[in-house]
């Protein structure tokens, strides 16, 4: 389960220097040097020719600034003269860098590839570090009025000049619960899961909903079970794209087993001494699992 490491301190108002640790992204693609993973400094993405479209200040870990950086994008129409009078109605669209592109020993990935790869700290800053980026990118223009944004100056921001709507980072609370028979350990296996891995069930809350709540309707919808004596776990910021996930346990209160087959391939009981496949550990869904494990004595 990846956590904030320690020491980590957030700030939104730090330079982009040389020596900054820099997370470097196309779009959603941490890129990285494949002989050495992990963050570097900014210096040496520049010294190989990447150019930062923008930077979002991250915070500071072991006395270094941390950095988010977007590559640089470039117009689709390259004939189109990029001039303050093109801008006046809307920004041109723009299109990222593409990472077969990138200099030689530099690849891109989404962050779900790196996991087993980067230390945990570098995961969980860079899991902060997307966010930001993909915030960004997909508020430049007002959402109420479709007005180019513009950066607050005084906290992690955009509004409006039109209209005067403020966009914060867009955050989703998603619940997950783990559901447990006596020793038996409800998992399910959803529509868009690797084959053969199960995990603890989970949903978006809704608008006008508490986390209990939503535990209550989605293990309803998606297997017709009743749960009782909610316990809360833990949370864990997932960045696919901005959720965060807050982790349950509960008990079997009542109904009969049915999966429904729009979110799951299949869900069942198992013992603790025969459970299939499980989520990765990066991930709270193992650690809720496991932890669900030893309280029960398996």
């Amino acid at each position: 389960m990846i956590i904030t490491p320690p020491g980590f301190e957030p700030a939104h108002q730090l330079a982009l220097d040389d020596d900054a640790i820099a997370y470097v992204f196309v779009r959603d693609a941490l890129v990285q040097f494949g002989d050495s993973p992990g963050a570097l400094p900014w210096k040496f993405y520049r010294e190989v020719g990447l150019v930062a479209v923008c930077s979002h200040s991250i915070g500071r870990h072991e006395g270094r600034a941390h950095i988010a950086v977007a590559l640089a994008e470039a117009p689709v129409d390259t004939n189109a003269p990029e001039t303050l009078e093109t801008w006046s109605s809307a920004p041109p669209v723009r299109q990222p860098t593409p990472a077969a592109a990138l200099p030689e020993g530099l690849c891109a990935a989404g962050l779900r590839s790196w996991f087993g790869v980067l230390d945990d700290a570098t995961l969980a800053i860079a899991m902060r570090a997307v966010q930001l980026v993909e915030w960004d990118r997909t508020q430049r223009f007002c959402g109420a009025c479709g007005t180019p944004t513009q950066p607050v100056g005084n906290e992690r921001a955009k509004r409006c000049p039109c209209c005067g709507l403020t966009a914060y980072p867009r955050i989703a609370p998603a619940m997950m619960v783990q559901v447990t028979r006596g020793r038996e350990l409800l998992l399910g296996r959803g529509v868009n899961f690797p084959p053969g891995r199960y995990s603890a069930l989970a949903g978006f809350v809704e608008a006008g909903e508490s986390i209990e709540d939503a535990i209550h309707r989605e293990v309803y919808e998606e297997v017709g079970l009743r749960v009782g004596k909610l316990r809360y776990f833990g949370s864990q910021t997932w960045p696919f794209p901005n959720s965060l996930m807050i982790a349950f346990q509960a008990e079997y209160a009542g109904g009969e087993l049915r999966p429904d087959p729009a979110e799951l391939a299949d869900a069942q009981w198992f013992a603790p001494d025969a459970l299939p496949q499980l989520p990765p550990r990066v991930s709270i869904a193992r650690a809720l699992i496991e932890d669900t494990i030893a309280r029960i004595g398996g």
